[in-house]
């Protein structure tokens, strides 16, 4: 069957799930024995403990430091890694040779070489696929569409990449035609090794092939080669210019640049070189040196002398001495010679390796190289072995840092939050899910996690409250010390066989702690012994299972084999070392049932015998978790230590060693626990005997008595299966700190067998009278179990009872007579308790609980059963009103109402009938202030604020949680702050802001309170309202698109209007003022438009001169348009007084013909009516008398302002006489045009404005005979000079 594809993850059928009510949660393992015929068929169960059962959180956190495993998904997957270990070996093999792989993309994915090479191999290999043409086959295969002609691209990405190293693997070479060069597209992602063996062994290797290559890259180390003399320089030093020898073998001969310092340090160099030599006793005469002609250096010394001192140069010298060494060395490198022709020729083709030095010509190559590689090389020979080193265990590397709870924690949440981009809680566990499973299943992602496992609860303490610890249990709490679901107990009651286990052994008898963050995962596994385990999830985000039932454990470990095979050769015990997982889909597919469950804060997970289980973290969490052994266990124990065995693994404990210590205690022993030691300490014992028969006959007669207990754990196991011996072992002389079990007493040594010594715990004598022992006991339980079942069952016939022999009865009756005894005692003290409970007033639940969970155990009929049950029911209600009651905050009505209808149905009690008058009457009271709060909030008119505070006053006595009454006080609370405010507004006389006024008076909408100062302020709105009204009517046009702070600021889109869009029709302009139109809304609006009103006029003279050049003749004349509608100037059209711009007759309209001296502005520039001073003014002066401030009262007074400035400056020029000087002019005057504009800017209508206007036509113009701003001209009128200031009627034909 085919895997489900990538993000499609189908999750497992869910696991059962158990709510045990309290008295089932009483006896742990009696409730998992209740379960298990259930739980045991999917191998992993959750249960919910009752809602109240919440344990304090007692790990000591401020102690709790710990270094997390690393895990990278992708590697955790037995599939994945298998091709990431595939491809870590292609990348090898061609990074050996100086070549870095880089994975090919086909149809827009990366193609998976793996399944291409696999494919191919099971086709019968490259050339028959090539001969039989199969390579659309292996592309159909592979999940390409046929008919795309992808096999030709799946041939060639084969052959370029895959073909070499299979036959390298397979010892032969490629063709001589073929050139093993490694090509790559611009698209090919480059693959990175992950180098698992080298990063994550388990035992890693003392020298690894990259580490040692990633130590060359980061320094050449100086070093002389045995068999070739030359050598390789440290970077820095002064022969770096050297040409790279292991790339091309030419001659060198060093020619350092001259100065004073190196001649000096040169000679001290060959000085301290000659020294060494005669120190080793080398005759000076035979080195030599020469200079040449330019005076430089060149040493020559022979290599074979030179060899000898090396090593103690390298380590002793300085720098210029290995120089000096270096360069000498250089002059030898013409003795290389190639290992496959012989010769040394051709020196700039010769190969060093970089593994044993051997020299190689890149043409005697086979394949034959064209070029040098760029990184490191390998010879054939050196290929081969590091190609072919063994694979080492894969395991967990560890965090390079320790993380407290709360840093890993916010590590954690951060990842999360990052990688889902959501807050941690909002991410759904499904999605994480399938996403893991994405993960995990991909090469091309790498995603790293970190995981707190396996963290010793003895050293940091555990989750569960225990005694004798840091942690301060509170008396409500002290029953969890006790409790048999706390995990430090759970492994040593009573009924769990690991108490009989001396050792404390962590994680089995003393729990683990976990701590997991997002992705997380604990691997495929099942626990030491095919024990039960069982983790509880302290707090956090929820953590997910998959399990396996115990039936099918070995069906999962052959899945796993068979999908994964190149894991399990080199590491048969992999599933041992909680390493790898599969995902649960592909197990389905091959047949193996799998069952999930999500664990959430609170729950347990139970897992049963040999059932494998896997899962990972949702998010940051902290679990704990321990293993236990039940009766039923024992068989399966033995069982796997069978299993153990055959696999050379070791023991965490000896079973044989449980069995004895629990035959030891047979007396005191549960007779159903001795029923099942009886079958195995049978097996134990008789398979003893059939050993030491098999020693004896094999010839071993030495023997001694050893106390293995005494001895190390190492000296105890078996050297050749690792079990661990306990009542018997085979040592030699000749081997000290050696033995083996009698299983392999062969595989000890091959001394002869006489010589051999057989060690024993017991004897058998000793071991005969101990299986008797627990025989005895076992047959007696049995034998006494049916005799009383008969008188249970035949307790009417008395004769058939009596007939039984007193021989045979006498043991049950002896065992009856002590079990009586001891149940009358246990009745006296339940009923003594009982007495002591029922007249206690109020007694405590969980006591009475207790008590009843006594009872149980009692098969006999209690006649204070009843009472009990009614008491606890009334002592939990009294409870849960206690608690309801001392939590105000969180004590509602419907509270109060629930707690009401439980206690009417209790029995009488005087506590109860109290505790009911007391609830009645706070339900009374409740009742009735919420209904008054509710009614005061509703009141029309609202009350006065002295009225809400007094109704407040009483209901803080009320110890009960109203909505009502606490809106209410928020009510109150508003009010306080907005009377406050309000005051504040005037305080001082201050005038206060319209938009802080209007802010306020809304507020006070959401106030259900009377409010004194309210009709004081919207009376004060009310009359800023009517002045605008009254504004508006002065200053606004009809349908204007202007609103009237607009029109009373300065004009500050000037030049912008007219250019935006296209309209033949005047209404139309509006919608262009609109969007040009600067939104003036508040009195930081109205401060910036009156800061930038300065430079409104000179902006509006610029417009002016740029608008007048247009209508200047030009070459161009058909790119100008003019007017609203942006067309070429045609036919009759006016021109603007305000910005000189000029506008077809039918694109703008006016309300009356315009006279003679009368101006005429463009509907860009007519903004407002432009009302006369005289009306202006008034309306300043009432606002003043409302004392607000209001953005269009500033704007008005500016307005104003700049009107008088304007008139002043009138005055003074005709006082100056620059008018007189008008008539002589030809030109109107910078001062008087920018005079003019400002008083057309100005939108008030002045006499001065009129009268200025009008004398300055005069003077600068004739009257003209028609004074129609539109008429039937058929003359075509020059333009006017800059700075005339009349009306002008022009007449087009092509230009102006």
């Amino acid at each position: 069957m085919t895997q489900p594809q990538l993000n499609e993850f189908i999750p497992p059928p869910e696991c059962p799930v158990f709510e045990p009510s309290w008295e089932e949660f009483a006896d742990p393992f009696a409730y998992i024995n209740k379960i298990r015929p259930i739980a045991e068929k999917t191998g992993i169960c959750k249960v919910r403990p009752p809602p109240d059962w919440q344990p304090p959180f007692a790990c000591d956190v401020d102690r709790l430091k710990f270094t997390p495993r690393i895990q990278r998904l992708n590697e955790l997957e037995a599939q994945t890694r298998v091709k990431l270990n595939f491809l870590d070996q292609i990348a090898k093999f061609w990074e050996l040779q100086g070549c870095t792989l880089k994975i090919p993309h086909v149809e827009r994915k990366i193609l998976d070489l793996y399944q291409l090479n696999k494919l191919v191999n099971e086709e019968g290999g490259f050339d028959a696929v090539c001969r039989e043409r199969r390579w659309t086959k292996i592309s159909v295969k592979m999940g390409f569409a046929p008919g795309k002609a992808i096999g030709s691209h799946l041939r060639a990405h084969y052959e370029r990449i895959l073909y070499p190293y299979n036959l390298f693997q397979t010892g032969d070479n490629l063709p001589v035609r073929q050139i093993a060069t490694l090509t790559n597209d611009t698209k090919d992602k480059e693959y990175t090794p992950h180098d698992l063996p080298q990063r994550q062994s388990v035992q890693p290797q003392e020298t690894c092939s990259i580490a040692r290559r990633a130590k060359r890259m980061r320094s050449e180390v100086s070093l002389v080669s045995p068999s070739r003399g030359y050598v390789k320089t440290e970077p820095g030093e002064i022969c770096e210019n050297r040409p790279n020898l292991r790339r091309r073998m030419g001659t060198y001969s060093a020619k350092p640049e001259p100065g004073k310092n190196q001649t000096k340090e040169t000679g001290l160099c060959r000085f301290k070189l000659l020294t060494l030599l005669e120190d080793f006793k080398v005759s000076v005469e035979s080195s030599c040196i020469s200079f040449s002609e330019d005076g430089s250096h060149h040493y020559y010394f022979n290599m074979v002398l030179i060899k000898s001192v090396f090593s103690y140069c390298c380590c002793s010298c300085t720098s210029q001495t290995k120089a000096v060494l270096t360069v000498v060395l250089s002059r030898q490198v013409d003795q290389y010679m190639c290992l496959v022709c012989g010769s040394g020729t051709a020196e700039d083709r010769l190969l060093l390796c970089d593994g044993c030095d051997d020299s190689y010509h890149i043409f005697c190559l086979i394949p034959p190289l064209h070029d040098v590689p760029k990184g490191d090389w390998r010879c054939p020979k050196c290929l081969a072995q590091e190609c072919g080193k063994p694979a080492v265990a894969f395991g967990f590397e560890q965090a390079s840092r320790s993380y407290t709870l709360q840093a890993f924690g916010d590590m954690a949440d951060s990842f999360k939050s990052d990688y889902f981009n959501m807050p941690v809680h909002m991410v759904p566990t499904e999605l994480v899910e399938k996403e893991f499973w994405r993960l995990v299943s991909t090469i091309e992602e790498d995603v790293t996690v970190e995981y707190g496992a396996d963290i010793a609860s003895k050293e940091f303490g555990s989750g569960f409250p225990v005694r004798n610890s840091h942690f301060e249990v509170s008396p409500e709490d002290e029953h969890y010390l006790s409790s048999g679901w706390n995990l430090n107990n759970m492994p040593v009651l009573d009924s769990s066989v690991l108490t009989h286990v001396t050792a404390d052994i962590c994680g089995m008898k003393l729990p683990w702690l976990y701590v997991g963050m997002c992705f997380s995962s604990f691997c495929w596994h099942i626990e030491d012994h095919w024990s039960y385990s069982i983790n509880y999830l302290h707090w956090g985000e929820p953590k997910t299972w998959y399990g396996a039932p115990g039936y099918a454990a070995e069906h999962l470990e052959s899945v796993m084999k068979n999908l994964a095979p190149e894991l399990f050769e080199s590491q048969p015990d992999l599933l041992h070392q909680l390493v790898t997982i599969m995902n649960p889909n592909t197990l389905m597919n091959n047949g193996v049932p799998i069952y999930r469950t999500n664990q959430c804060a609170g729950e347990f997970v139970i897992t049963f015998p040999r059932a494998y289980h896997s899962g990972f973290n949702q998010g940051f969490n902290f679990a704990e978790a321990v293993n236990f052994c039940t009766m039923d266990w024992m068989p399966i124990g033995r069982q796997c230590v069978s299993h153990y065995r055959d696999l050379s693994r070791y023991c965490v404990f000896s079973h044989d060693e449980m069995v004895c210590n629990i035959a030891a205690k047979v007396d005191a022993m549960d007779v159903e626990l001795v029923a099942t030691v009886q079958k195995e300490i049978d097996i134990m014992v008789d398979e003893e005997q059939v050993l030491r028969d098999k020693i004896t006959k094999m010839g071993v007669v030495q023997s001694r008595q050893v106390d293995y207990e005494l001895l190390p754990d190492e000296e105890q196991q078996c050297c050749k299966c690792r079990t661990t011996c306990y009542l018997s072992g085979i040592t030699c002389a000749c081997s000290p700190g050696k033995m083996v079990c009698l299983y392999h007493a062969q595989d000890l040594c091959s001394c002869p067998h006489r010589n051999l010594t057989l060690n024993y715990k017991f004897t058998l004598d000793e071991l005969y009278p101990m299986r008797a022992a627990v025989t005895q006991r076992a047959e007696s339980y049995q034998e006494w179990h049916s005799t009383v079942q008969e008188i249970v069952e035949n307790k009417g016939n008395k004769k058939r009872v009596k007939s039984g022999s007193s021989s045979q009865m006498s043991v049950p009756k002896c065992l009856f007579n002590v079990t009586s005894q001891d149940l009358l005692t246990r009745v006296e003290d339940f009923q003594q308790h009982s007495e002591r409970l029922l007249s206690d007033e109020s007694p405590s639940p969980l006591e009475l609980q207790e008590l009843l969970d006594v009872s149980l155990g009692l098969d006999v009929e209690l006649p204070q059963l009843p009472l009990l049950r009614e008491r606890l029911e009334q002592a939990r209600w009294l409870e849960a009103v206690q608690q309801a009651s001392s939590r105000p905050e969180s004590l509602c009505l419907d509270t109060m109402r629930r707690l009401i209808d439980q206690g009417v149905g209790l029995a009488p009690h005087s506590s109860v009938e109290r505790a009911m008058a007391r609830l009645q009457e706070l339900l009374t009271v409740s009742e009735q202030w919420e209904e008054r709060a509710l009614s005061l909030m509703e009141a029309r008119p609202y009350h006065n604020m002295e009225t809400l505070e007094a109704a407040l006053q009483e209901v803080e006595n009320i110890p009960a949680y109203l909505p009502n009454c606490l809106q209410l006080k928020d009510v109150v609370t508003k009010a306080k702050k907005w009377l406050h405010e309000a005051e504040a507004l005037q305080l001082g006389g201050r005038i206060p802001v319209l938009d802080n006024l209007s802010e306020l008076v809304l507020r006070a909408e959401g106030i259900p309170a009377k409010l004194d100062p309210l009709s004081r302020l919207e009376a004060l709105i009310s009359d800023v309202q009517t002045w605008k009204e009254c504004a508006g009517k002065t200053f606004l046009l009809k349908n204007s698109p202007f609103s009237l702070l607009e029109v009373l600021c300065p004009r500050c889109d000037v030049g912008t209007g007219n250019q935006k869009s296209r309209s033949k029709k005047a209404k139309e302009t509006t919608q262009i003022i609109k969007k040009s139109s600067t939104k003036l809304e508040s009195l930081c609006d109205v401060e910036r438009a009156l800061s930038e009103s300065k430079d409104s006029a000179s902006i509006l003279l610029a417009l002016r001169a740029s608008n007048e050049s247009k209508l200047l003749p030009s070459e161009n004349c058909g790119a100008l348009t003019v007017c609203v509608c942006q067309k070429a100037p045609s036919g009759d059209m006016m021109q603007c007084e305000l910005c000189q711009e000029v506008f077809h007759c039918g694109c703008v309209t006016t309300t009356a013909e315009v006279e003679y001296g009368q101006a005429w502005l463009c509907p860009f520039c007519q903004r407002s009516r432009k009302p006369p001073l005289d009306k202006v003014l008034p309306l300043l002066a009432s606002l003043q008398r409302i004392r607000v401030r209001l953005p269009e009262g500033d704007a008005l007074r500016f307005l104003i302002e700049r009107t008088v400035r304007w008139q002043h400056r009138v005055q003074q020029a005709c006082t100056e006489g620059v008018l007189e000087k008008v008539s002589k002019m030809v030109l109107l005057g910078p001062e008087l045009e920018e005079l003019m504009v400002e008083g057309f800017l100005l939108q008030v209508t002045l006499p001065e404005t009129e009268q200025l206007y009008r004398y300055l036509l005069y003077r600068l113009s004739p009257r003209p005979s028609h004074s129609s701003p539109c008429g039937n001209h058929t003359e075509q009128n020059q333009p006017s000079q800059k700075g005339s200031t009349h009306l002008k009627k022009v007449k087009t034909n092509k230009c102006l």
